[in-house]
């Protein structure tokens, strides 16, 4: 039980013997797992490290291909726009959860309960009898999002092991520019997908947090030297973009809002990583620091990336390194970064799920279906991936979606909630509307581009794309 990490008996009494609805458990659980401010909590260098981890995933390395759906001049300017645009919101929801914590004389809380609680001490009635669907709402979201990334990391391992086993045979020890290989499939893309479920499955059965705390570093060191050789590469030999289009058309435009959205996945841990802080205070410096570093390292990736591959970038730029074994090498570096990385952001929606459901059973198979919902939820990310086998174009659905709601248009409305009745200027609720309406145009017509997308047809032996075959 060590390995598991869970106290079956403390967590059915904190669940009052199964009375407790999912949000309060959700509260409990994040009581538990926070430390209060002046206890041993994160250093300034770990809260960054942190902070980076949960912005730099899979969305960074699909960047170039949003570049190239935006076009070469609009693709950076709206990605350095979202971008502010998102940290202006993470500030936002700090600042009501800190207006919030004092108002209500609590220590701390997280993204739903600053969600219910606002809608509590709002003027209207119906808000106020209704507040703990704000925290549901938040949940939901959060659930989604997370088994969305946990459903791009099937695709984007399962793409990165078909490409390396399948050119395996003509892989060679020089690097050149990849050309597309037209090769037989030896395998379909699902069941690569497949061989990867089992494997999965056994990693998120550990829930001790120092265990995964040293995947977590493990997944740290690939990730940061796969970018490394992916840099050195791009930055080789960049063509004159001269043939390249300064803006694209306006469906692939609302994939790029999507995709952008998509990569900023840090929204949900803002609070979590300000209350672990040992000195919450210094929060602001390390977010501006640290989303400035990860605004930069987003558009040169994915300028770069465009400028160097053009019209052949791919959904996930590892897919156009060369075919050599110091690229492929990347490849596995980076999906092994993500495989580890898989069991963290499945640690969300778990912890929102599970202690709910165990509630609802004896002590005896509190257990048993512990590992069975965590088995299934792992098993709905793959079916998800294979249901629906587009990287690209998942990415901007989970993007448009829930990230949009999460990140654009939730916290501008609960300030314009929470300090509505303390003289809020008529300038910052106007901003607060349009930041608000904007995330959901982008939500609306970016869900509908990608839905449209998907409906295509598709041959399921090449439908992620992922250019081994011409």
């Amino acid at each position: 039980m060590s390995l598991l990490g869970r106290n079956y008996n403390k967590e059915l009494n904190s669940l009052d013997h199964g009375t407790q609805s999912p949000s309060e458990s959700s509260r409990s659980t994040t009581s538990e797992n926070v430390h209060p401010a002046g206890e041993a909590g994160l250093s300034m260098m770990q809260t960054l490290i942190h902070l980076l981890k949960c912005n730099i995933g899979t969305g960074l390395l699909g960047l170039p291909l949003a570049i190239k759906n935006a076009g070469l001049l609009v693709g950076p300017v709206s990605l350095l726009a979202i971008g502010v645009l998102t940290v202006h919101c993470m500030v936002i929801l700090l600042n009501c959860a800190h207006h919030l914590s004092q108002r209500l004389h609590k220590t701390f809380m997280n993204y739903g309960e600053a969600t219910m609680y606002s809608l509590e001490t709002c003027p209207n009635t119906w808000l106020r009898t209704h507040a703990v669907w704000g925290r549901y709402t938040v949940s939901f979201l959060l659930i989604i999002t997370q088994l969305g990334f946990c459903s791009v990391y099937f695709m984007f391992m399962a793409d990165n092991l078909q490409q390396m086993v399948e050119e395996a045979h003509v892989t060679s020890n020089i690097c050149q520019p990849r050309e597309i290989l037209v090769l037989t499939p030896i395998l379909d893309i699902r069941v690569y997908m497949l061989t990867i479920l089992p494997f999965l499955i056994l990693l998120v059965f550990i829930q001790n947090l120092k265990v995964l705390s040293i995947f977590s570093t493990l997944a740290n060191i690939t990730t940061l030297g796969s970018m490394a050789l992916i840099f050195e590469y791009i930055m080789q030999g960049i063509p004159y973009p001269s043939h390249l289009p300064l803006m694209a058309n306006w469906k692939t435009l609302l994939l790029f809002f999507g995709t952008a959205i998509f990569t900023f996945e840090g929204v949900g841990m803002v609070l979590p990583l300000k209350n672990q802080m040992k000195h919450p205070q210094q929060f602001s410096f390390v977010l501006y620091l640290g989303m400035s570093i990860v605004i930069i390292l987003y558009i040169c990736l994915g300028t770069l990336g465009y400028m160097k591959f053009g019209s052949d970038t791919q959904a996930s730029i590892t897919l156009n390194l060369p075919n050599c074994w110091l690229y492929q090498s990347v490849k596995l570096m980076y999906s092994i970064g993500i495989f580890f990385t898989y069991a963290l952001q499945f640690h969300v929606p778990a912890e929102i799920i599970i202690p709910f459901a165990i509630s609802q059973v004896s002590e005896s198979w509190a257990l048993f279906v512990d590992l069975s919902v965590r088995s299934a939820l792992v098993c709905l990310s793959c079916v998800s991936a294979i249901l629906i086998p587009h990287l690209d174009l998942v990415v901007s659905l989970v993007g448009s979606v829930s990230s949009s709601a999460l990140a654009l248009i939730i916290p501008p409305l609960l300030e314009i909630i929470i300090l509505y009745s303390e003289d809020m200027s008529y300038v910052t609720i106007a901003k607060d509307i349009m930041i608000s309406i904007l995330g959901l145009l982008g939500c609306i017509f970016g869900t509908y581009q990608a839905l449209y997308e998907l409906t295509q047809p598709i041959d399921h032996s090449m439908a992620n794309s992922t250019g081994v075959y011409a």
